[in-house]
Parts: C-alpha cells; sequence; structure tokens
C-alpha cells in the first residue's frame, strides 16, 4: 500500500531557531547563497508552509535582484543598497534564512537618520526575462541629468533649487560642505557671485548640502 502523502498548510509564522527570529508573510529576509563567497540574498516571504507537525518548513519568497544581477548590470545612480523587487518566486527550505532585513520605500530611505546593514531600498519592480523596470523613468537632476544616487553628496541651487553634484559644477565634495550659498551657472548674473564662502564654516547656513534628501 503507498505511503499517503504528508497534509501541508500555511504557517502563520515560523521561528528561525539558528538566529532567535520569527518569520511572518511580508517580511524580508536574508537568505544564504550557494555560492559563500557572495552576499546573502534577499527575498520578500509570500507565504510559510509546514507539515502537519509544523516541521520540514519552507517558505515562498519572490526575490530581490541586485544592479549588478540585472540585465544592464549596475549603474553610477544605483545606490549600495539598492535592490530591484523582481518577479521572480521561488520554494526554499526555511533553514536557510540568516536573518531578517528591512526594505525601505526609496522615500523612506532618504529620511533615515543612519543606514544599517540590514537597510535597504527598492524604487523600481523588475522583470527578470526581459530587463524592463516599473517604473521605467524616474526623475534626473544636475547637468549631467542623472537618476539620484543617495549615497551621492549634492548641493542645491538657491535660484532653481535643482541639485548638482559637486565634480560636475567643478568642486571637491570638501568644498561643497564648506559653502554658504550655491547658485548654479544658469543662475549667476553679474554682481552674484556663482560661489559665495565668506562666513565660518562653522556658522549655520541655509545652503543645502546632503547625502539623503527627499525625491521632488
Amino acid at each position: 500500500m503507498a505511503k499517503a502523502r504528508a497534509t501541508r498548510r500555511n504557517l502563520d509564522s515560523f521561528t528561525v531557531k539558528s538566529i532567535n527570529k520569527i518569520i511572518r508573510a511580508g517580511d524580508c529576509v536574508l537568505m544564504r547563497p550557494s555560492d559563500s563567497s557572495k552576499p546573502s540574498y534577499v527575498a520578500r516571504v509570500e507565504t510559510i508552509e509546514g507539515d502537519s507537525r509544523g516541521a520540514n518548513v519552507r517558505v515562498h519568497v519572490r526575490w530581490y535582484y541586485r544592479p549588478e544581477e540585472s540585465i544592464g548590470g549596475r549603474r553610477q545612480f544605483h545606490g549600495s543598497k539598492e535592490l530591484f523587487l523582481s518577479d521572480h518566486y521561488d520554494l526554499q527550505s526555511a533553514d536557510t534564512i540568516e536573518g531578517k532585513c528591512t526594505v525601505h520605500t526609496f522615500k523612506g530611505y532618504t529620511k533615515l537618520d543612519a543606514v544599517g546593514n540590514e537597510d535597504f531600498f527598492c524604487r523600481f519592480e523588475y522583470n527578470s526575462s526581459t530587463g524592463a523596470f516599473d517604473p521605467d523613468r524616474v526623475a534626473v537632476y544636475c547637468k549631467c541629468e542623472m537618476p539620484y544616487n543617495p549615497d551621492d553628496l549634492m548641493v542645491q541651487c538657491e535660484g532653481c533649487a535643482d541639485w548638482f553634484h559637486p565634480t560636475c559644477i567643478d568642486m571637491t565634495p570638501e568644498e561643497a560642505r564648506k559653502l554658504d550659498h550655491f547658485y548654479c551657472l544658469n543662475c549667476s548674473s553679474g554682481d552674484k557671485k556663482k560661489l559665495q564662502n565668506s562666513h565660518a564654516t562653522s556658522r549655520k547656513t541655509d545652503t543645502k548640502v546632503d547625502t539623503k534628501r527627499r525625491r521632488r
């Protein structure tokens, strides 16, 4: 007589003993890669299932891709903690979960006071078959017309309110941090200097120089 197949059921939660963390559907997790030289994979748990005894637990996940794992590869505007939510689903043993993490919205990430090892952000969904992104375009800034990389230092023009990379306006990051006022070339006029730095650098000013700013 054939042995009856074990009944499996969805679980509300599961405790990963190796990290002593409770995992629930909707959580983002770090998963052990097959190649130990690679960073942990990042996934969103869709459902959790186990047998009738709550053992042999597996998780249905939706993978996040890093920019270098995409068809187009990593580009200049991709942040070091940027991920793409892919259309790639999988079934994995819960034992491969190495930890929990947080994948923020782009706006939420730019408001963080500090970025931890378990903090990531996502602003695109990614089609792993075609390499297409949703949305397929975002706002661009600076003379180089690049999307915003939250890792990069930028300075805001007091005239047009656009943001610029110091290197794109012939300035070092150190010089940018010392600015009291900044006007881009287009907003500069005869008696208005492009750069004004006549006050002590320790004085609080209204000039916006930031590495994590809000999107317009």
